[in-house]
């Protein structure tokens, strides 16, 4: 990537990593679109916050298992508070608040307004927080990605403003919070230790809460139950943080965002598929509208003003998953 000698200019973001980057956010997106319906399969026989928080404390066994496994160093001490933004965001905030929305009655296509708007929020915080510098046509081209996605929510009838809606429009907040940090602190740790840090940070909460939960709320662990919390523990709360966070960190936290624009429609496929939600061709045409908007979304330019921190490393190719020490 070019740098240059002002600190305030706006530079490209990495021409030669995105369109890998782009990839590997889509992968994310995949691996997520599955996490509503995997959720209300959890459901079925496990309390709303053991789905929430338990999920978070039988990843950081995961985590832990691959930290040591590679002797990994622990962050710098500048990277602990944007640790801590992502552990709020994306292990307690996400999680918890959604699983609420699902267990208040929203139903999972319901649910996927959510993540209809997230790119846009989290577009947002990485002019916040990242120093990102989308052009005109990327925010006209992601609202109109956002307003495709939120008209379908209406006319699916999501558009009641309840006690589901404020959890799940909290829930959006938080992860946009989390992945920005996660995509920032990806510049210089691999993906796959912020997510792994993160979890280890978290763990003397989620640990004791998860085993107070299990012993009091007698959890029963149908086909489904297991079937849903196996996956939103190994994939929705780690796996798919190896790519995403890698995803926005190679081509832009804006850029590879509005790849999420995708996934109320894949949410909306498998819940039909997989909990008989009713798919119509409105589906169909609101699919072909959002993939447009990301097409537009990844021809537009967006910048960044360098924000190097004193001392900061880079990670090379071959430190960006867990291969070596």
């Amino acid at each position: 990537m070019k740098t240059q000698d002002s600190a305030t200019a706006s530079i490209p973001i990495a021409e030669h990593p995105s369109g890998r980057g782009l990839w590997l956010a889509a992968l994310g997106v995949l691996i997520y679109s599955f996490t509503l319906p995997a959720t209300v399969f959890a459901l079925e026989g496990v309390d709303p916050y053991v789905v929430g928080v338990g999920r978070s404390a039988a990843a950081g066994v995961l985590a832990a298992v691959a930290l040591l496994s590679v002797r990994a160093r622990p962050p710098r001490r500048d990277q602990w508070a944007g640790l801590a933004v992502a552990v709020a965001g994306v292990v307690f905030g996400f999680p918890v608040l959604s699983t609420l929305a699902l267990d208040h009655g929203a139903s999972s296509a319901h649910s996927a307004v959510v993540v209809g708007l997230l790119p846009a929020a989290t577009a947002v915080f990485g002019v916040l927080r990242a120093g990102e510098r989308p052009s005109r046509a990327f925010w006209l081209a992601g609202t109109a990605g956002a307003a495709c996605v939120t008209g379908f929510a209406l006319i699916r009838g999501a558009g009641r403003v309840t006690a589901a809606d404020l959890l799940l429009f909290a829930a959006l907040v938080a992860a946009a919070a989390g992945y920005t940090e996660g995509g920032r602190l990806t510049r210089d740790m691999p993906g796959w230790r912020v997510i792994s840090w993160a979890l280890i940070l978290a763990a003397p909460i989620t640990v004791p809460v998860t085993g107070w939960l299990l012993a009091t709320t007698h959890p029963r662990w149908t086909g489904h139950a297991v079937l849903g919390f196996g996956y939103v523990t190994v994939f929705s709360a780690y796996l798919g943080f190896f790519a995403w966070y890698e995803g926005l960190a190679r081509a832009g936290i804006a850029r590879a965002s509005q790849t999420q624009l995708a996934q109320p429609i894949l949410t909306l496929i498998w819940s039909g598929l997989l909990l008989a939600e009713p798919i119509d061709a409105t589906t169909a045409l609101a699919a072909v509208a959002v993939l447009v908007c990301v097409a537009l979304t990844q021809r537009a330019r967006i910048g960044r003003v360098p924000t190097t921190a004193p001392g900061a490393r880079t990670c090379s190719g071959r430190d960006r998953f867990p291969t070596g020490p």
